[in-house]
């Protein structure tokens, strides 16, 4: 079939079959990952490669990679930043094409004016191992005109997994069985050949790339034998820091034919009494609607909210009855809540933040930075 002819839109019934795999099913490191999202979706080898492929091509797909447990391999915080509405726009163009460390890069909003309100700007950031994120923080502000930022890490995540296409007909209030477990965030120290092969085996795929053999090239990238590397790969799976191999939909933008993925994205805000964080997320963290799920402590500005997540979708009033089904399950558990919010995403860009030590050092000089003052 010609590039032309081959179907790239996520709602074609084929790509979609693949896609409602590909997105958040693969779990951990596969030595065949593209063989799995066949069998799973049972659709023929040779057609997920050619599928992917051109929706990768014609943007329909941003990006396929193996996703790595970051939070557990760099200290990383969502970060709430303060800027000038007129250094907005800037703001953000910097931390797009000049952090390589800042991730999710998003512009929000909220219904009502609140304390939280006077923070427009939210990213995501890693900084590797034995550097500070405040001083990483503290640079960011001279470039941006930012006046003040709230680092929030992760303690828990309960939730965590994109899965765009298998959301979109999800019915308000579809959660598990079982409550959500948490994964407890503690970075891990790695050897030398571990970080040697983990850089190649979480760079994103080019199209020409996603072919039988996956792994062949990434192997030699790494400059060791494919047994080795499957071998690393495993045990970096086993220390749970490999996250999962997925397909990245566009979900942002509408593709170039006007169609929409998801149109809305919302970061829920919950307090909930000290102590109770972790039976909130168990509960929270069941609901499938989720994209993320965390603990993270908001502080006084956010009316010391400590639950947080993200639920996607094309219509606002249903990702609204989707919280609203979240909300009545938590009064169900008995679980008090004295604040909740909807920041409401805006623009936004993302992109895999950077967590090996010689890229931070490397972007240090860059910028007329000694890596040694940035040390934590």
């Amino acid at each position: 079939m010609m590039l032309a002819e081959i179907p790239v839109s996520h709602t074609d019934p084929i790509n979609s079959k693949i896609l409602s795999i590909s997105e958040d099913q693969i779990q951990g490191f596969q030595r065949d990952p593209l063989q799995q999202i066949s069998r799973l979706s049972e659709v023929p080898l040779a057609i997920v490669i050619e599928r992917i492929q051109a929706m990768l091509r014609a943007g329909v797909i941003r990006r396929v990679r193996q996703t790595m447990m970051a939070t557990d391999l760099a200290p990383g915080a969502l970060v709430a930043w303060q800027v000038p509405t007129e250094k907005l726009d800037s703001a953000f163009e910097y931390l797009w094409s000049q952090d390589l460390f800042s991730g999710h890069i998003v512009v929000r909003s909220t219904d009502q004016e609140n304390a939280g309100s006077a923070y427009k700007l939210w990213t995501t950031l890693k900084v590797p191992q034995g550097y500070s994120m405040d001083r990483h923080c503290e640079f960011l502000m001279t470039q941006t005109g930012a006046t003040h930022y709230r680092l929030m890490p992760a303690k828990g995540i309960f939730a965590l997994g994109v899965g765009h296409v298998r959301r979109k007909l999800m019915e308000p209030g579809a959660k598990t069985e079982e409550r959500a477990k948490m994964h407890t965030v503690q970075v891990a120290t790695l050897s030398d050949l571990e970080w040697q092969i983990l850089i190649p085996l979480k760079r994103e795929f080019e199209p020409e790339e996603i072919c039988e053999n996956l792994w062949e090239a990434r192997a030699a990238e790494a400059g060791v034998d494919l047994e080795t590397f499957y071998q690393v790969a495993e045990g970096l799976n086993a220390r749970k820091v490999v996250g999962r191999f997925s397909t990245f939909l566009e979900h942002v933008k509408p593709a170039n034919s006007g169609e929409r993925v998801t149109k809305f994205n919302a970061l829920f805000h919950w307090a909930v009494p000290a102590g109770r964080e972790q039976e909130a997320g168990f509960e929270v963290g069941r609901f499938h609607i989720l994209t993320h799920c965390y603990w993270r402590e908001g502080g006084p500005d956010f009316n010391h909210v400590n639950i947080m997540a993200v639920a996607h979708g094309t219509d606002k009033e249903l990702v609204r009855a989707h919280k609203a089904a979240i909300d009545d399950h938590l009064v169900k558990c008995g679980i008090p809540v004295s604040y909740t919010n909807v920041f409401w995403g805006g623009r936004s860009e993302i992109k895999p933040s950077e967590i090996a030590p010689s890229v931070y050092q490397t972007w240090c000089r860059s910028k007329g930075i000694d890596p040694e003052s940035m040390k934590a």
